[in-house]
C-alpha cells in the first residue's frame, strides 16, 4: 500500500486525497488553517460569503467526477424571472444586451483564437475595437485580471465562451462552497484519510511522495524554488449585506425595473457585481440581500480605487444601496485568483506538476487545463496519477 502526503486542504488537496484513497493509498493531509477549504471556505455567521465570487462550471471534468460521488449536493436554482436581471454597463449606462459587435465573438463556429496574439488585437480584427473591448471586459468574470485584452487570445476566448454559454454553465452549491468542502472532507474521512488541521509543514517528508496543494507563493517558499512563479490577477473584493427593497419598488415602472439587479457586468472596464441571495436565500438573514463583487485592479492601483469602481456599479444596479447597508467588508486578493496566460504561452508552460524527487504540485496556477477550479482538479488528479504510478488510476482529464 502506498503512503501519500498532501499539503494543503483546499479543493485541490481534498481532490488529491480522495483520488489517492480511492486508489488504495494511505493518505495524510496537512492543513495550516484550523478548517479545511482554502479559498473555497464559506464564512460562518449570518453572511455566508465565499472568498470572492465562486462558481462551479458544469461543462468541466470535475462536475462529472463530483457528481458520481454525490459530492455536489443541492444547488442554488437560477433566480426566477423577476430576479434574473443581468445588466451590462456600456458607455456609462445599464443595458439589457451587449453591443451587437460583441456578439460576433460569441457566434457558434467562430474561428479559434491564436495563442501567440493578444486578445484585443485578434478580437478587434473580428468584431471591431468596441466589440473587442466589451468582450474582454466581460471575460473578467472568469479571469479576475485588470487587462484581459492583453492576455493570450486563445486563453481569453475559452473563458469568454464558457462564461457566456446558454444555458449557463455556472452553478452554485446551496449554502456556499463550504458545503461542497464539507462533503469532500466527510468522504475523505470515511475512506481513511488522516486530516490534520493547524498543521503547518515547513519541511517536506522524505519517506512518502508529497503533493503540495497550496498557493504557488506558498509552494515556492516551501520548496525553496524561485522558478515557481506565474502571472495571476489582483482583485478588489467587496461584500455587502443590504436590506431587501420593499415590494412596491420591485414592480416595473414605465417598463423599467426598479429592483435590485441579479448581476451587473461592466463592459466599460473589468468588473462584476452579483446578488447571491437572488438564487440562494440561505446566505443571509431574512430581509437582507448578500452582494459580492470583484473589481480587478492593476499593480499600481489601490484598493480604494477598486472600491470606487465597485460603488459605481452598485449605484447603477442596486437603487439606494448606501442607505440599506447592514454589513460590509473589503479586501484585495493578489495572486489568489488563478493563472493567466500571456500571448505565446498556454497552460503547458506553467510550473510543471512533477517537481522531481517524489514531489508534485496541484493548484490553480500549475500546468493543467481548464477554467477556474478545473485547473486545481485536473492538476490534483495528474499529481496523484504520477505519485502512485500511471497504471494505478483510471483518470480522465480535460
Amino acid at each position: 500500500m502506498h503512503h501519500l502526503t498532501v499539503i494543503g486542504g483546499g479543493f485541490a488537496g481534498l481532490t488529491a486525497a480522495l483520488a489517492a484513497a480511492e486508489a488504495g493509498a494511505r493518505v495524510t493531509l496537512h492543513e495550516a488553517h484550523h478548517t479545511l477549504g482554502g479559498r473555497a471556505r464559506t464564512a460562518d455567521g449570518p453572511y455566508r460569503t465565499n472568498e470572492g465570487p465562486h462558481a462551479l462550471y458544469n461543462g468541466g471534468p470535475h462536475w462529472t467526477w463530483l457528481k458520481q460521488r454525490d459530492l455536489i449536493g443541492p444547488l442554488a436554482p437560477l433566480p426566477p424571472l423577476e430576479g434574473a436581471r443581468l445588466r451590462l454597463r456600456h458607455r456609462g449606462v445599464l443595458r439589457r444586451t451587449p453591443p451587437f459587435a460583441m456578439l460576433k465573438l460569441l457566434r457558434p463556429g467562430a474561428r479559434r483564437a491564436p495563442v501567440d496574439v493578444d486578445f484585443l488585437t485578434w478580437a478587434t480584427e473580428v468584431a471591431g475595437e468596441e466589440g473587442a473591448r466589451a468582450a474582454a471586459h466581460y471575460s473578467a468574470v472568469a479571469l479576475f485580471h485588470h487587462d484581459p485584452g492583453a492576455l493570450s487570445a486563445a486563453f481569453v476566448q475559452e473563458r469568454l465562451r464558457r462564461a457566456t454559454k446558454l444555458p449557463p454553465e455556472a452553478h452554485y452549491p446551496r449554502g456556499g462552497w463550504g458545503t461542497l468542502i464539507d462533503r469532500m472532507a466527510a468522504r475523505a474521512w470515511n475512506l481513511g484519510v488522516r486530516m490534520e488541521t493547524l498543521s503547518r509543514v515547513d519541511t517536506l517528508p522524505t519517506d512518502t511522495p508529497v503533493i503540495v496543494a497550496t498557493s504557488l507563493d506558498a509552494a515556492r517558499r516551501l520548496l525553496k524554488d524561485d522558478s515557481l512563479t506565474w502571472p495571476s490577477g489582483r482583485t478588489t473584493l467587496i461584500d455587502l449585506a443590504v436590506r431587501t427593497l420593499p415590494r412596491p419598488r420591485l414592480r416595473s415602472i414605465g417598463g423599467t425595473s426598479t429592483g435590485d439587479a441579479f448581476a451587473v457586468s461592466d463592459l466599460d472596464a473589468p468588473g462584476w457585481i452579483e446578488r447571491f441571495t437572488a438564487q440562494d436565500r440561505t446566505l443571509a438573514p431574512a430581509g437582507e440581500q448578500l452582494i459580492q463583487g470583484q473589481i480587478p485592479i492593476a499593480s499600481h492601483e489601490s484598493k480604494a480605487e477598486g472600491v470606487a469602481r465597485a460603488e459605481e456599479l452598485l449605484d447603477l444596479g442596486f437603487p439606494g444601496w448606501r442607505e440599506r447597508v447592514t454589513w460590509r467588508r473589503e479586501a484585495v486578493a493578489a495572486g489568489r485568483t488563478g493563472a493567466v496566460d500571456l500571448p505565446g504561452t498556454n497552460w503547458r508552460d506553467r510550473p510543471a506538476v512533477d517537481r522531481g524527487d517524489g514531489v508534485y504540485l496541484a493548484g490553480d496556477q500549475v500546468a493543467a487545463p481548464g477554467v477556474l477550479s478545473e485547473v486545481s482538479f485536473n492538476s490534483a488528479l495528474t499529481a496523484v496519477s504520477l505519485a502512485l504510478g500511471r497504471n494505478s488510476l483510471d483518470l480522465k482529464h480535460a
